[in-house]
């Protein structure tokens, strides 16, 4: 437990953590927002474009992971796998992600060299070549990287057919990463005619957060970024997922060494509440502090009583995040203990939320639940890239990134009827799918490792 003085600076860091942002967009309409860190000579640059997975049709699933890996592969100035080389002999280091929300691409370096990394995304951003031959060779790589992270572990295999059961419209029912006939028989013309439609300066935001000065980094995003032009382009169209009106389950037999339970029920997201929505704007809050008694540490509930007490879960997690652009889910995955089945888990787990509808959450462990939340995320931005992932996924989901200032406020503003509020409201059987893995034998010498929750591909 913090301690009060803990808290106090806690709390005084969050509320000045955006006290030296700064935000400004150039003419071309690329959005530029920039947080002074002096604490080291570092910087953080991030570029964001608002298209993921959800925006890709039927057919083209994929689409924005394979464009991900080939924007490292060349443009009219610069050779494959150039971009990498260069940040690295700066002393830098690169990566790039795809989510279903947005595609993010950053570098970590030195503070003097930002506008290396500047003029080499300025110039991905419009001279982008995809040849042929790199895409020939690069979706191999894709198609290899869905093999083994997906089609041989179980675990992700589940996961995949539980998102085509939970969304039946909604286009976070396909994977990331793509269908494997989808990889098939894309093309390199479909790779230019989205990295075309979809990577121009109005439908981007660059992040910026270090030892820096915003001044002197607006002038340099300018002078890199400026001279892009700004190309039309229409935004995606957002799905509605009709309400789900009765629970859905699903097994799925194959090899594999243990069980796994898989269960998720649809819930709102900072985007989707308020103004005339079905939901309040203070319910993902709540959510977030429900996550946290389920599934906060070692002493929340799940692990002090099901894996430690009762021993009948092995490992058990939730998952639930506030910031997306369409309505998400809270889940919880687990793996019985030796001896028990899987019925008697899921049993045990229902059990438990059953108890936070009927019995409000104590005073005490909504403090405790509150301080760990806040303290996770406040000592989170002691790292820089950190704070700019907060600033861009905010920004990227079309939320104004000064909610960081008002999270404390909001967080601690839950109280104990709110957490029992949204359980009885969402943690409903009609909006619940369930997931079962039954192992069958597997063959000599095959090992599969569990991957956690996530929603992103990462290069």
């Amino acid at each position: 437990m913090l301690n009060k003085l803990s808290r106090l600076l806690l709390l005084s860091f969050w509320l000045t953590a955006c006290a030296h942002t700064h935000e400004t967009t150039l003419d071309n309409g690329l959005r530029v927002i920039v947080k002074q860190d002096h604490r080291s000579p570092v910087v953080v640059s991030q570029i964001w474009y608002k298209i993921g997975s959800q925006d890709e049709p039927q057919g083209s699933t994929g689409i924005s992971h394979v464009l991900e890996h080939m924007m490292f592969k060349g443009t009219a100035k610069l050779g494959p796998n150039e971009f990498s080389r260069i940040i690295a002999e700066n002393g830098g280091r690169e990566n790039a992600f795809t989510s279903y929300d947005y595609t993010a691409y950053f570098q970590q370096l030195e503070k003097s060299r930002l506008p290396v990394s500047f003029e080499l995304e300025a110039d991905r951003m419009q001279n982008l070549t995809v040849a042929d031959a790199e895409f020939r060779k690069e979706i191999k790589v894709v198609m290899e990287e869905r093999r083994l992270r997906t089609e041989d572990q179980p675990e992700a295999l589940v996961q995949e057919k539980f998102m085509t059961t939970v969304y039946e419209a909604h286009p976070y029912r396909h994977p990331i990463i793509g269908w494997m006939a989808d990889l098939e028989s894309m093309s390199s013309q479909e790779l230019r005619d989205w990295y075309s439609r979809w990577y121009s300066p109005g439908n981007a935001i660059l992040v910026v957060v270090g030892d820096v000065q915003p001044s002197e980094v607006f002038a340099l995003a300018k002078k890199y970024f400026g001279p892009v032009p700004s190309r039309p382009f229409e935004p995606p169209q957002a799905v509605a997922e009709p309400r789900q009106q009765s629970e859905r389950r699903l097994r799925v037999a194959i090899p594999a060494e243990v069980p796994y339970l898989m269960m998720g029920y649809h819930t709102p997201v900072l985007t989707s509440v308020g103004h005339g929505a079905d939901a309040a704007e203070w319910e993902p809050y709540a959510l977030s502090v429900l996550t946290g008694v389920l599934d906060g540490g070692q002493s929340a509930r799940f692990e002090r009583e099901l894996v430690r007490d009762k021993k009948i879960a092995s490992s058990i997690g939730t998952d639930y995040s506030s910031i997306s652009r369409s309505p998400s889910m809270l889940l919880i995955e687990a793996t019985p203990a030796s001896g028990h089945a899987i019925a008697e888990l899921e049993q045990a787990i229902r059990d438990q939320i059953e108890r936070i509808k009927k019995e409000p959450v104590s005073t005490e462990e909504l403090k405790r639940v509150k301080a760990q939340v806040v303290a996770e995320n406040v000592y989170g931005r002691d790292s820089v890239f950190y704070q700019a992932m907060q600033i861009g996924r905010l920004a990227a989901v079309g939320l104004d990134w000064r909610m960081i200032d008002d999270f404390v406020g909001k967080l601690n503003a839950v109280t104990a009827d709110q957490v029992q509020t949204v359980a009885r409201k969402y943690l409903v059987d009609t909006n619940l799918t369930v997931a079962v893995l039954d192992p069958q034998p597997m063959g000599k010498g095959k090992r599969h490792m569990a991957p956690r929750m996530g929603g992103a591909d990462v290069r």
